[in-house]
């Protein structure tokens, strides 16, 4: 089953994708959904008495715009290392973002003036459902509600200034998501779906889920032993080979391109990049 968070008559509210048409929930986002109803996305579906609309006349927007917590893996993929010249890691390469660096799935986004190196990252994207807290690897998924596209939009000159991330993954606005959440059953656990994402066209990158050095559940179990996850936080878990900063020359975003990114199953994201100033939507 999927869901999304919609713009409807003004104001944003989580829905229940019936393919023509979507259920218009009273929830502002999925996030704040799944907090109501303990993580349990499947309550949503019961929610009858309230307004329908046509899917033609849906504007889809990021599914989770209010988690309590985004946390990315860096460094997830074997031949993302390879390529990043990096070596593979024991533990998984953590870091976080915020609610203000979400956007939509279809919104433009704005390279800033101070970056010339803006990069692209398609990613799967875990939506906490039940909370974890100590949770084995054997019992993580069953704390997930769904998956989501994220493309970690990355600024390699702002990410390379320190021995931390955060600065580079961070800019307002640059990391679209969705456009939908996809149940568990829709994509067997996202455990080997095709990761591609095009720039103007041209395949950039060519991964899939599989190739993962530290899996979903492997992850959430190990983050939950450091803190609890909630309904509605994000988990963004990696990137397959491909990025701009991993080739040679290096090619970075500028204004005018488009990213085409897609996890098979789940859904696709489509971002054009335009100057400070521009329309965003």
């Amino acid at each position: 089953m999927r869901f999304a968070t919609i713009d409807f008559q003004g104001s944003t509210r989580a829905a229940i994708d019936f393919g023509s048409h979507y259920r218009i929930t009273p929830f502002p986002d999925l996030s704040e959904a799944l907090r109501k109803f303990d993580g349990d996305i499947m309550a949503l579906a019961d929610i009858t008495e309230f307004d329908s609309v046509d899917a033609e006349n849906v504007s889809l927007l990021a599914p989770t715009k209010t988690p309590n917590k985004i946390i990315c893996l860096g460094l997830n993929f074997t031949d993302h290392v390879a390529e990043m010249r990096r070596d593979r890691a024991q533990y998984p390469t953590l870091f976080a973002k915020y609610p203000l660096t979400l956007t939509d799935p279809f919104a433009s986004i704005v390279k800033p003036a101070i970056s010339d190196a803006m990069d692209w990252e398609v990613e799967v994207g875990v939506v906490i459902g039940r909370p974890a807290r100590y949770v084995s690897t054997q019992d993580a998924l069953d704390h997930v509600a769904g998956y989501t596209v994220v493309n970690d939009v990355s600024f390699r000159d702002y990410q390379n200034r320190t021995g931390q991330f955060l600065q580079g993954k961070i800019f307002e606005r640059t990391t679209p998501v969705g456009p939908w959440l996809v149940t568990r059953d829709e994509v067997d656990d996202a455990k080997d779906l095709a990761m591609t994402l095009t720039v103007n066209g041209e395949v950039m990158q060519n991964g899939r889920s599989s190739q993962m050095i530290f899996s979903i559940a492997e992850t959430i179990s190990y983050v939950s032993q450091i803190l609890t996850l909630e309904p509605g936080d994000l988990i963004s878990m990696g990137t397959p080979s491909g990025v701009g900063a991993g080739r040679t020359p290096q090619r970075f975003l500028t204004p005018g391109d488009v990213m085409e990114s897609s996890v098979e199953g789940i859904g696709g994201l489509s971002n054009r990049i335009v100057t400070a100033g521009s329309s965003t939507r």
